[in-house]
């Protein structure tokens, strides 16, 4: 019978696997995150994550974070969003500020201060305008990018849009993401029968921590319970959408028909005024009134009261 394995993008797998095995959030984040080759991450001690304030109404039971810092001080933020919203970003940069600003302790210079790395993967694909997965922020001087502010770093993962084919991925980069784009509810595609999927000790760990025999039924009722209510809020949020889209169609051709009417209503009273005119020249003309006269009378120029007529009438 094929392993069943639990999601690790759901709070619980999550934080089993990153949040107890400080080995393995180290080569998780030495994977994703752009460091140099000089600046591996060696050593890690778990952080308590800050309090950072919720969004509101929804997004609880969607947002998993583990917090740790390095052996130079370094600080990383990493976050699984099962659900998407613009607010993420700010709630990211809210956080790894907030971690940044709160090193500087009374006596301490700025010198002192560290690098804070803000990690967030997510379940659902935010930008549509291209095919990249990878999104890599910095502070940089806007006419020369190459000069970079250090302080703060964010990377952000659409896991939807990855596919292990791309030959620059880093080898270790390319085994997480798999790990966690693959592994879920049904067999993971192959882990039993592949053997690759076991060649690294990390990778192969991180599968037996998520291995449903793993877990007691206790857990396993809390893990669903985690899905459900995360599925909830994707209901909630498609329906909240569909309504708003709606109600933007209905309310766009109310405004459109309202519109259209009052052209149209407009265009109307022109087109009689005009005819009214037209035919107000073609009396006069008739009476023996000339261009100029007619002109006066009726503020027509001499050319649009000729082409009334649609004769060359003497002045």
């Amino acid at each position: 019978m094929p392993t069943r394995y639990l999601d690790p993008k759901v709070d619980l797998a999550f934080k089993r696997v990153f949040g107890e095995h400080e080995h393995l959030l180290r080569s998780f984040l030495n994977a994703l995150l752009p460091l140099p080759d000089d600046g591996q991450i060696e050593s890690l001690e778990y952080l308590t994550p800050e309090q950072v304030p919720e969004l509101p109404g929804l997004y609880k039971n969607s947002i998993v974070d583990v917090k740790c810092k390095d052996q130079r001080g370094r600080t990383f933020i990493v976050e699984m969003q099962m659900l998407w919203s613009t607010s993420f970003e700010q709630r990211i940069m809210f956080s790894a500020s907030q971690a940044y600003v709160k090193q500087l302790h009374a006596g301490h210079s700025y010198a002192s201060l560290q690098p804070v790395y803000a990690l967030a993967l997510t379940s659902q694909v935010f930008d549509r305008e291209t095919a990249e997965y990878y999104h890599h922020y910095q502070i940089v001087r806007q006419h020369e990018p190459r000069r970079v502010l250090e302080g703060l770093e964010f990377v952000f993962i659409e896991l939807p849009k990855f596919t292990p084919q791309s030959r620059t991925d880093k080898r270790m980069l390319v085994k997480w993401l798999r790990f966690m784009s693959e592994v879920g509810e049904s067999p993971a595609k192959g882990a039993d029968a592949d053997a690759s999927w076991r060649e690294d000790p990390d990778i192969a760990l991180a599968l037996e921590l998520v291995e449903a025999a793993a877990f007691t039924e206790q857990e396993l009722e809390a893990y669903h319970i985690q899905i459900d209510k995360a599925r909830i809020e994707l209901t909630v949020l498609e329906d909240a959408e569909a309504k708003g889209k709606a109600e933007g169609l209905a309310e766009g051709e109310a405004l459109g028909i309202a519109k259209g009417k009052a052209e149209g209503e407009a265009l109307g009273i022109a087109k009689g005024k005009a005819e009214e005119k037209a035919e107000m020249v073609r009396t006069m003309h008739a009476n023996g009134l000339g261009v100029a006269q007619i002109s006066q009378f009726t503020g027509l120029t001499g050319q649009q009261v000729l082409d009334i007529l649609g004769a060359d009438v003497p002045r």
